[in-house]
Order: structure tokens, then C-alpha cells, then sequence
């Protein structure tokens, strides 16, 4: 349903279409990036129906006014200052993002919003703020590759529930946690994330950076068309389906379509598109066998990208549609759970990322009442052992992300869905996954990219995204499933977002 802002400066239209999608896209969303069902329609009518009731159009400037710091706000304030001087830590063990042991005798100076210096211990750094890291690991903060910003924190019974006034703060809060569980970056895998990115990137909020897709494009019947079959066919001249005008999915059928739904994502900023190619476990119409997109359909999302000096990233799982996508040019496989020895070595060939979640049937795993669906899940399962076995045998580029979504309940495994996977991997490589080499994934936006600097890495130059834990990489990743007790400091962009070291008094 299109919102008329009447009367609304550009800025609050700006502000009011992208909260009035957050109130729409309630809903229990299973993992797997199965990003919606039928609680989206049931939710949407209760929203809409309270927004009626609120006169949304009279009230939206003054309900979000103590959230988005429209009027005097303690948001603001409450937003870490710029250190007035340089900040050199000391005594600590380095991790650098690159997989390397940890090492000691060297300090890291941070200056504005950027690592300046990596001076030997002992060199005195005039007119700099000491931060003793008390022998603590210093290591970049943490990149989640697969994250839904819009989408994470809300489940069934929150959006069912809860008065439409705690919606417009989900997200936010969630964004908050985020970055209090050390994640300093995200890319954002598909949903209406730019106007939280701009409040996050503005002091507004509190939050990661974030590197977003808009909203996800599928073909009819595809993985993101959440219609109802009522509303089947549709008419050429026919209103966007809720899911759409929301701003989380966007149909899309040959290539002219294709092209003008992908330019719409690059022109609301999107650093780089999330197309979908393949099924998932708990679509609703979509099987987990299926193939979505012709080659050359792809093939036309991944040239609208490329003008903009970006690129696509395809979610699939079977041999059959990572091949297509690789062959339509996507540099980056979501998922793939399924892929086979001949997709491994196509990924390889052709410099493709290949993007993997732990989808393993665990405590962190969605539970489905049904068997079907519970079948598509343990074949998943299964497949991302296979996976990151095929991952290391062929030396692919792999990005590490947890795909959590609509299940509020989770969101605070993120650092446990890391550590874990030291099943296959050696601690320190696997953290440099989750650091460095996202850090490299995110470069894929090119020009697109909206921060200036490196991410993911303790290097002069980089930006200054840092957390100071009290953990051993050489041994486990343990300490990242506890933030809270394990995170001692938290930076990003320079700032102190967490102090349990007391840095900020001295």
C-alpha cells in the first residue's frame, strides 16, 4: 500500500516509509534465508489496521520523534564523543585479521577514526591517551557476511503481540546488541535497511556499519514471492504485493524487469544486490530442488550492478544453480549447501566467494512441525558438512555469516555460531574468516562502498573497529559465544561503545 507524506518534509518521508516497512515485516522467519510466510500477511493487517487507527500520517513525525532525534533527543547525547586525543594501547597480544598467532611488543595507535601507527611497545607516543589492555587480545571487530539488519530481531510472538509502537524500536535495539556482541560490520543480506544505516552512520543509533542489499529479487513463484495464491495471477497494472512495497523482496520476471527492480536497489543506495536463484527449506512455494532465474535474467541483475561498479550475490543451494549463477556472473554464493565437486572447482576458477552459515541441526536450528520440511532441513544439514569440507579442499574464498532471521531468540548466538565451527576449521583461521577476509568480501561494493578504509584488519590505515577480549585464539573461539563477560572494549570508527578496562577515565 502506497504511503501519501503529505506535508512531510523529504527527510521525514524518508524516515516515515521506512519505519512504516518495519512495521509491516512482523512474522516468524525460519533460518535458511526463508525470508517471510503467511504471519507477514496476518501481521501486515493488524499493522495496518492500527495505523488507521493512530492516523499515521498526523502522528508519525511526533511518535518517532524521542527514537530518531526529530526534536531534542538523549539519543544523541548518549553517543560516545570523538577522543580529543590519540589513543595508543598497550600491553596486549595482536591479532591482525590475517590468521596469524597473536603477537606481543607491538601497540596500536589510534588517531580520529583510523589505526595510524603500530609502534613498538615501549615507544612513547607524545600527547596520546594510554589504554592498558592488561595483556588482553586485541583483534578486529567482527563481520558478519549474512546478516538481515531489518529482519533479525522480531519473532512470532513480539510481532503478534506487542503494541505497533515497540515495532518502530526492534531493529534499532537489535542494531545495538549487534554491535555489543563485537560485531562492527554487517552486509546486510537483503531487507529495508538504508534509513537504519543512515541513523547508525549519523550517531542517531547505535549500530554496526552496515553494507545493504535492499530488497532481495526473485521471480514469481521464486524465494522472495510471498503472495498469496488469492492474488494470483497478477495484472500488468496491478498494486506491489506487502512484501514488496515493504521493501524485503521484489518480483521480478525477464530481463527488462529484472534490470529496472535492480536499478531501483542501486539508486536507494544499495552496496551491492542479493538476487535469489534457487529454493529454500520452508518457502511456500518454492522446493529446496528447485532453479530460479534463467541465465540470462541473472546475467541482466549482474550487468545493472556492474555499471555501478558492484556486483550480485546469488542465494542457492543446488550444483545446478550456482553453475547458472556463476555463469551468469555472480561473485558470491549464498549458501551452496549442496554444491557438488564440479560447482567447487567453478567457484575456485572463477575468483567466486563462497558466502556459508552454519545450518547444522543443532540448538541454534529452527524447529518445523512438519516433516517435509524438517527432511529439507537435514539435508541442508548435511550438505554444509559436505560443504565446507569442499570449501578447503579447492581453497575457495569463504565468508562466514549466520543468516538469522525472525527468530529473536538466537540473535544472541552470533559469536557462538562462529565458534563452533572450529569443527572445521583451526581457531585463527576461522576468526580470520570472520575478520579479515570479510573485510576483503566487502570490498566486492568497490565505489559503492560507503566507508572510506579497511575493514576487518589492525593495520596502519584501516579503520579503527576493535574489540579488546579476554580470550585465546590459539586455542578456541569459546570467548565469542559470552560478549558480555568476555568483550572488554568495544570501538568502532575510533569510538568506545563498551569500557570494562576503564580507558575512558584515564
Amino acid at each position: 500500500m502506497a504511503l501519501v507524506h503529505t506535508g512531510l518534509t523529504i527527510a521525514e518521508q524518508t524516515l516515515a516509509s521506512a519505519w512504516q516497512k518495519t512495521w509491516q515485516t512482523g512474522g516468524l522467519k525460519p533460518r535458511a534465508c526463508d525470508c517471510g510466510g503467511t504471519v507477514f500477511n496476518i501481521l501486515y493487517q493488524r499493522v495496518m489496521a492500527d495505523m488507521r487507527r493512530r492516523q499515521f500520517l498526523g502522528g508519525t513525525a511526533a511518535m518517532l520523534a524521542p527514537f530518531l532525534g526529530l526534536s531534542a533527543s538523549n539519543a544523541i547525547a548518549q553517543q560516545p564523543q570523538a577522543p580529543v586525543r590519540p589513543l595508543l594501547l598497550t600491553n596486549l597480544r595482536l591479532f591482525d585479521g590475517t590468521g596469524k598467532p597473536p603477537r606481543t611488543g607491538v601497540n596500536v595507535l589510534v588517531t580520529g577514526s583510523t589505526i595510524t601507527a603500530l609502534p613498538s611497545a615501549g615507544e612513547k607516543v607524545e600527547g596520546a591517551q594510554i589504554i592498558d589492555c592488561q595483556g588482553k587480545l586485541v583483534m578486529p571487530g567482527l563481520i558478519d557476511a549474512h546478516w538481515h539488519t531489518m529482519l533479525a530481531g522480531i519473532n512470532q510472538a513480539t510481532a503478534m503481540t506487542s503494541d505497533v509502537g515497540y515495532l518502530y524500536l526492534v531493529a534499532a535495539q537489535e542494531a545495538q546488541r549487534t554491535l555489543l556482541r563485537g560485531f562492527t560490520s554487517v552486509r546486510d543480506a537483503g531487507g529495508p535497511a538504508f534509513a537504519l544505516k543512515r541513523a547508525i552512520d549519523e550517531g542517531i543509533v547505535t549500530g554496526p556499519r552496515i553494507f545493504p542489499s535492499g530488497a532481495m529479487i526473485s521471480q514469481t513463484s521464486g524465494h522472495g514471492d510471498f503472495r498469496l495464491r488469492s492474488e494470483v495471477p497478477r495484472a500488468a497494472n496491478a498494486p506491489l504485493s506487502v512484501v514488496e512495497s515493504v521493501g524485503v523482496a521484489m518480483i521480478a520476471d525477464g530481463e527488462t524487469e529484472v534490470l529496472r527492480r535492480v536499478r531501483e536497489q542501486l539508486m536507494l543506495g544499495a552496496t551491492q544486490i542479493k538476487m535469489l536463484a534457487g529454493g529454500g527449506v520452508a518457502s511456500l512455494y518454492d522446493p529446496l530442488d528447485s532453479t530460479q532465474y534463467s541465465e540470462r535474467e541473472l546475467r541482466a541483475g549482474v550487468e545493472a550492478a556492474a555499471d555501478w561498479g558492484t556486483y550480485v550475490m546469488a542465494h542457492v543451494y543446488t550444483p545446478k544453480g550456482i553453475q547458472r549463477a556463476i555463469r551468469a556472473g555472480v561473485r558470491s554464493i549464498e549458501h551452496g549447501q549442496l554444491a557438488d565437486d564440479e560447482s567447487a572447482r567453478m567457484m575456485r576458477d572463477g575468483g567466486v566467494w563462497w558466502s556459508l552459515q552454519p545450518f547444522l541441526q543443532d540448538e541454534d536450528s529452527n524447529v518445523y512441525p512438519d516433516a517435509a520440511r524438517r527432511a529439507s532441513q537435514q539435508i541442508v544439514s548435511d550438505g554444509t558438512v559436505h560443504a565446507y569440507a569442499l570449501a578447503q579442499k579447492y581453497g575457495i574464498k569463504t565468508g562466514w555469516g549466520t543468516d538469522i532471521l525472525f527468530n529473536a531468540k538466537i540473535t544472541h548466538t552470533q559469536g557462538r555460531q562462529l565458534a563452533k565451527l572450529t569443527r572445521f576449521y583451526d581457531p585463527l583461521t576461522l576468526l580470520a574468516q570472520a575478520t579479515g577476509q570479510n573485510g576483503e568480501l566487502l570490498t566486492l561494493s568497490g565505489a559503492r562502498a560507503p566507508y572510506a578504509g579497511p575493514l576487518g584488519k589492525l593495520a596502519v590505515g584501516a579503520l579503527a573497529d576493535l574489540l579488546v577480549a579476554d580470550g585465546d585464539p590459539t586455542k578456541n573461539l569459546d570467548f565469542l559465544a559470552q560478549p558480555e563477560q568476555n568483550l572488554l572494549l568495544i570501538m568502532k570508527n575510533g569510538h568506545i561503545y563498551k569500557d570494562k578496562l576503564g580507558a575512558q577515565a584515564s
